[in-house]
Parts: C-alpha cells; sequence; structure tokens
C-alpha cells in the first residue's frame, strides 16, 4: 500500500474535513469533463463529520446524482438508516434534486429491494447484465472488523467480481442489508477511505499489510495498490501502523 494514498490527521473531524474537500475537488473536476457525475456514499457516524462539510462545497449539486454504498433493511426514517443520515446532512442542505438521488428501498423487502436497486443502476447507467457501473467517486468507510460496505470477513460475495448489488446477512445490527459488491467497488475512477477511531487501528494496520487477503480484509477491495485510492484516517485509527 503505498504512502502517498493515506493521510493522517489529528482527529476525526480534520479527516472528515480533508476527505470532504477532496472529493469535491474530484467531483467538480469530473463536471468540467461530463454533464452529471456519480457519487456513491456510505453511512456511519464518521461521515456525519464529512456530509455538513460537503454540502458547504462550491459543487454544482443539481448535476451530481447520489448512490448508496450499502443500507440496512429499514424504512428511510428510521434511525440507522445511511439513506436518513445522508438525506439531513448532505442531499437537503446541498440541494440535491430528488431525481438525482437513487436510494436502497430499505422499507421493502430484502429481495425487493435489491432487485429495485440493482435496476435502477442499470437503467441509469445503462448496463448490460455482467457490466459493472464506473462510478466516478465512491466514498467508503471500515468496520473494526476490516468490513466495508457490508461485505464482512468471509463474505462469499467478496469473490463477485460481475453482480452489481446482492443481499447479505451481517455479523451486526440489523442484519439484512444491500450492498453493493466488488465489481463497482473496485471499478470505481476515484475512492475515498474515511476511517476514524482507535478500534479502527488493527484493522488497518492488517489491511495495511504486504498481503492482499481480501475475504479476511474486506477493505482491501478497491483499495489494494490502487492510485485513485485515498485514505482519510484520524491519528487514533493509524496508531499502530509503522511511523
Amino acid at each position: 500500500m503505498a504512502e502517498r494514498n493515506l493521510q493522517v490527521y489529528a482527529s476525526a473531524a480534520e479527516a472528515a474535513r480533508a476527505c470532504a474537500l477532496r472529493a469535491a475537488e474530484l467531483l467538480t473536476r469530473r463536471l468540467s469533463e461530463a454533464e452529471i457525475v456519480t457519487f456513491a456514499v456510505s453511512g456511519g457516524s464518521t461521515p456525519a463529520l464529512m456530509f455538513p462539510v460537503l454540502a458547504e462545497c462550491p459543487v454544482d449539486w443539481k448535476r451530481v446524482h447520489i448512490f448508496q454504498v450499502d443500507e440496512r433493511r429499514v424504512p428511510p426514517d428510521d434511525p440507522r438508516s445511511n439513506y436518513r443520515l445522508a438525506h439531513a446532512d448532505l442531499i437537503t442542505p446541498a440541494g440535491i434534486p430528488s431525481e438525482n438521488v437513487h436510494r436502497v428501498r430499505g422499507e421493502l423487502t430484502l429481495e425487493a429491494a435489491t432487485y429495485r436497486y440493482i435496476d435502477d443502476i442499470q437503467s441509469f447507467f445503462g448496463t448490460a447484465p455482467g457490466t459493472v457501473p464506473v462510478f466516478d467517486v465512491v466514498h467508503r468507510g471500515m468496520g473494526g472488523e476490516s468490513h466495508t460496505a457490508s461485505l464482512f470477513p468471509g463474505e462469499p460475495l467478496i469473490g463477485d467480481t460481475t453482480g452489481i448489488a446482492a443481499a447479505v446477512h451481517v455479523p451486526a445490527e440489523p442484519p439484512e442489508r444491500v450492498t453493493l459488491l466488488p465489481g463497482p467497488l473496485t471499478a470505481a475512477r476515484h475512492t475515498l477511505m474515511l476511517v476514524a477511531g482507535s478500534d479502527k487501528a488493527e484493522a488497518l494496520q492488517k489491511v495495511m499489510g504486504r498481503k492482499y487477503e481480501p475475504f479476511h480484509y474486506p477493505a482491501q477491495l478497491g483499495t489494494w495498490e490502487n492510485p485513485n485510492a485515498l485514505w482519510f484516517v484520524d491519528s487514533a485509527a493509524a496508531s499502530l501502523l509503522p511511523r
């Protein structure tokens, strides 16, 4: 893992701000080349620090289409909903049009939510079955056991490189989720990893190790030896990394 792809900040707030500014820069740069851009976002406590900063950035948000990296099978107004966080802290304050928002419908059955999300993505990108979409920017996080999106260690779908999204049952609450698969996660033009907290230190140390073992460390997906993948981490998460 190239050291230049890892940036360490004193606090979670500083890491989140730097990640937000980089996302805004990448989106704006892409908008100079394309009529619209695609941005897939994750949920969690650290994005809650990033989204408000990002919403204030001078991006032409009316030309940005928002997608979800993963979602829990809960209604959109549930406190555990990733969409609820993105809607409150990014979509609404940035003025992103509702027709530009492509969410996982967590209020449906797990199967229905999955198929509907896949259909939405395929319709938007015009991709045929077996062809993965290429998102312009994907924002992801990492769990304390090195999961990313809703792909946890040992998940068989980590080997699926042609699917777009899938239903998964994870060892966390709530267990039923819909997640993007490795194909689109690794195909993204740019990947921004935002990680904070001492509980992530051991996992980050292993993810940044010398072996590529995504079945053990899913956060390596799309980040391993990828010059277009950038890590924004706080000092607590980086505490076990070589200095």
